[in-house]
């Protein structure tokens, strides 16, 4: 991939513009997304080991084996993945969401100032022939900064929606603490509250799909909204038979249409991807993928 990318860099936009692509979802309407944009915003710690997704290369080999599998509709990843995915013809016929605000880097005194660092506009996304883009949001009352966060998740959702392609907003009620580590607060009713925000971005909502952790409560949770939810992977330190067994309670409600998962699917326990990434999938669709 670096000889491409040294010689031969007009591949990457020859492989978005030629990609073979696909409808968002399926006759079953729900999506099982593999998610991979912790990296660009430092983030590589899984469980024990700080360091986990820093080899670009074992993250990749990772990637392809979770699309290889049937029932994983696509991936959401920052530019620089997504294109090493591309070049590895790994994208074909799935969905694909770009990652587009990543500038809150993970422990940073700015880590709650989400800037868009990565795909920063609907158009870029557009030009690329993506299916969708996703914003962190996070909401915290007393930094002066969420304003500026909403403001541009706003503008992202307006601008998607023009293109008619999705906006999967990932909302959380957020503090700072007084160590300064900052931490989602994910009791039922902060949850309630940051979906009511997020639902309220934009001139529109109708390509708005969220992005929600699984919380207790969360049948009252979901009666918050409307919008097609997708559920984040959760903890990647519990027991995978939890995890699971929380999923496919979550998936029963009507208006949660999938999953998007990442560290719990391609760093599980025992090192399985394809088998994880297999249970996932049959939560989501079904014995048959």
């Amino acid at each position: 991939m670096t000889e491409v990318r040294v010689r031969f860099p007009e591949r990457v936009v020859e492989g978005w513009l030629g990609r073979r692509t696909r409808a968002l979802v399926g006759d079953d309407g729900r999506l099982l997304i593999v998610a991979a944009d912790h990296p660009a915003r430092g983030a590589l710690g899984v469980r024990g080991d700080r360091m986990a997704m820093g080899s670009r290369l074992e993250l990749v080999a990772r990637l392809v084996v979770a699309l290889q599998r049937p029932g994983v509709d696509g991936v959401l990843a920052t530019p620089d993945v997504l294109e090493d995915l591309l070049l590895l013809g790994a994208l074909e016929g799935k969905v694909v969401i770009g990652s587009m605000n990543r500038g809150g880097l993970q422990g940073a005194a700015f880590e709650l100032d989400d800037r868009f660092t990565a795909y920063r506009t609907a158009d870029e996304i557009a030009a690329r022939r993506l299916d969708g883009g996703k914003m962190l949001t996070r909401i915290d009352l007393a930094d002066p900064g969420t304003v500026a966060t909403l403001e541009s998740s706003a503008a992202a959702v307006t601008g998607l929606a023009e293109h008619k392609l999705m906006a999967m907003v990932e909302p959380f009620w957020t503090t700072r603490g007084a160590d300064g580590r900052v931490t989602n607060v994910l009791d039922p009713d902060s949850v309630i509250k940051s979906i009511q925000i997020a639902s309220g971005l934009g001139a529109t909502s109708a390509y708005t799909w969220l992005k929600l952790p699984v919380v207790d409560e969360l049948e009252r949770v979901m009666e918050a909204t409307t919008l097609p939810t997708l559920l984040l992977g959760g903890d990647p330190t519990a027991a995978p038979e939890a995890t699971y067994a929380s999923w496919g309670k979550a998936l029963e409600l009507p208006s949660v249409r999938g999953l998007v998962v990442g560290r719990a699917l391609l760093f599980p326990p025992d090192g399985d991807v394809a088998a994880a990434v297999d249970h996932a999938a049959a939560l989501v669709h079904g014995s048959n993928g």
